[in-house]
């Protein structure tokens, strides 16, 4: 029964956006999924919201309750081998990404269940205009030297990833944002962002999904590899480039101490020898699984399989200045003759959803469910084909990556495309050779006609948004330029409740399935696989790999 006494009382003090959020819940109009996830978003915190679902009738709030093993193990992981240097500043690919975080932590933490938790920040707010966003941070955080994190920290942290010259990889994140400069200290344990348009999902941009955004302190020089020094619970014990790291338990954590007194990560340079060391006892956890290559381990029960809903995924772009795909209907030929039925349970087995062409997943409560599926018709690809003069087939080079499923995805892409007069050859590279300086001009991942590129997950699709698809986007290999879809871009991320995110969000999907700049085939799940008895690993659709809770039975 609702206590409408209670939900004012609750309403006092607070914004206009937490006061609509609520008046949508008890109205029905907001799902409990969503005022959940959208109520950490605007920094109400999770005790809060379980008033407020009490209040408007629906009981408590759903908790977790996890056990924990015993203290004290050495947990092994094995990982890709990182493709660069490690640093908070440049590093992006996966094998990096889990030993960066392993002594690094961000202002907030995406969970799977895409809700936004307290880490260095303990709460955040935006104003009225959602163009200046508070957070407060959390006291007594010590870095691995010992000195106590404050807000000179984040706002260096911060500035540096926006600073251009830097060659921030986070630039994908904050370009059209923030910009250096605009991340401002309040006092030693608040920050304010002051962004350059209004943002709605703006924490997320601070938070794991940005993997860059590890704060470490004010003075970092970029020998990150010599120490690793940030706030994490474990702390650098060894690093061997090529070869892999360990980690002991950081007995000045802020937070519950590590489980594992120590931990191992050996770096592989393939899947497969990653598969064995797994079966063989030389590792405890593989951070990711890719579904054909891991295919063994699916059913092996001395094998257990972790697996996040998640929106990473493989994007097929189509140049749009170049030929044959500066005619839209090429583009829409090419994503018509695409089985996604196939995709989902043939190349993935069945662990993954099938995509719209948009970065609208399925998970993301702002996707417009009332936009029609694209399916295979290779009927109307062909009329599409004649129609833009090519009845008679093209010859096209498709460039990608030797990653995960990438080369068989590529296969089924070739083998499409045949059946409307489409003859494509595959040039597969390995990651280095298919991004190359990752800029226009160096890369064969932006510059090529025809490509595939994996896309790790992220909590909001504001990052996809932008960065492959606005005119000015740092990753729009598929060099599409549409002032329509950048206006309700811009719409989209500025929006500060649901209901006007879902409402652009439809308009996006559509005019995205007019013009295919990207194919969106499949949304894969994230898989970890870890022996039995090894328990507490969380992974994150990002490639990080969470162990301090980890034990050995």
């Amino acid at each position: 029964m609702r206590n409408d006494r209670l939900i004012d009382l609750i309403r006092r003090g607070r914004t206009a956006h937490e006061n609509h959020l609520i008046d949508g819940l008890v109205d029905g109009r907001v799902s409990r999924r969503e005022f959940i996830r959208h109520g950490s978003l605007l920094g109400l915190s999770l005790p809060l919201l379980g008033r407020i679902g009490a209040a408007a009738g629906l009981g408590a709030m759903p908790t977790l309750a996890r056990a924990e093993g015993a203290p004290g193990a050495t947990i092994r992981v094995a990982t890709v081998l990182p493709a660069a240097a490690i640093d908070p500043v440049t590093t992006a690919d996966s094998g990096g990404l889990a030993v960066l975080q392993q002594t690094g932590e961000f202002l907030c933490l995406d969970g799977p269940d895409l809700v936004l938790k307290p880490m260095l920040a303990e709460s955040w707010k935006p104003d009225e205009t959602g163009k200046v966003w508070t957070f407060k941070l959390r006291k007594g955080v010590k870095f691995h030297s010992g000195a106590e994190m404050k807000a000179d920290d984040v706002v260096a942290s911060i500035d540096r990833l926006a600073d251009p010259a830097n060659s921030s990889n986070a630039l994908s994140v904050f370009k059209g944002i923030l910009q250096k400069g605009g991340t401002k200290k309040v006092d030693d344990y608040t920050v304010e962002f002051h962004l350059d348009a209004a943002n709605g999902n703006f924490p997320y941009m601070v938070s794991s999904d940005n993997y860059n955004a590890i704060i470490v302190p004010a003075g970092y020089a970029g020998d990150f590899e010599k120490n690793f020094i940030a706030t994490g619970p474990f702390k650098l014990e060894k690093y061997t480039p090529k070869v892999g790291a360990s980690f002991v338990r950081n007995e000045d954590y802020w937070g519950a101490k590590a489980l594992p007194a120590r931990t191992e990560f050996t770096f592989f340079a393939d899947i497969q020898a990653q598969v064995l060391a797994l079966q063989g006892g030389q590792v405890d956890v593989i951070t990711q699984l890719p579904v054909l290559a891991g295919v063994g381990l699916l059913n092996d029960p001395n094998i257990e399989i972790l697996s996040l809903k998640a929106v990473t995924h493989h994007q097929v772009h189509m140049r749009c200045d170049m030929d044959p795909f500066k005619d839209p209907r090429v583009r829409r030929a090419v994503a018509l003759s695409i089985d996604r039925k196939k995709l989902v349970q043939g190349l993935m087995k069945g662990r993954a959803v099938a995509g719209n062409d948009s970065p609208f997943a399925p998970i993301y409560p702002s996707t417009d469910p009332t936009v029609p599926q694209r399916e295979q018709n290779l009927a109307e690809a062909r009329q599409l084909m004649e129609a833009a003069g090519l009845g008679k087939g093209a010859k096209v080079t498709l460039t990608t990556e030797r990653f995960v499923e990438i080369p068989e995805y590529a296969v089924l892409v070739q083998n499409a495309v045949k059946e409307i007069g489409i003859e494509l050859e595959l040039n597969i590279l390995d990651q280095n050779g298919y991004y190359g300086d990752g800029v226009f001009g160096k890369s064969n991942w932006l510059d090529s006609v025809m490509g595939i590129t994996d896309y790790g997950h992220r909590g909001v699709p504001n990052v996809y948004l932008t960065a492959p698809l606005t005119s000015e986007g740092t990753w729009n290999s598929a060099h599409f330029k549409n002032a329509d879809y950048d206006r309700l871009a811009a719409s989209y991320i500025a929006a500060l409740d649901l209901e006007s995110q879902k409402q652009t969000a439809g308009k996006i999907q559509r005019l995205l399935l007019e013009e295919t700049p990207v194919i969106w085939g499949y949304f894969y799940d994230f898989l970890t696989a870890t022996v039995k008895g090894v328990t507490g690993v969380q992974a994150t659709a990002m490639s990080q790999i969470y162990v301090d809770r980890a034990s050995k039975a």
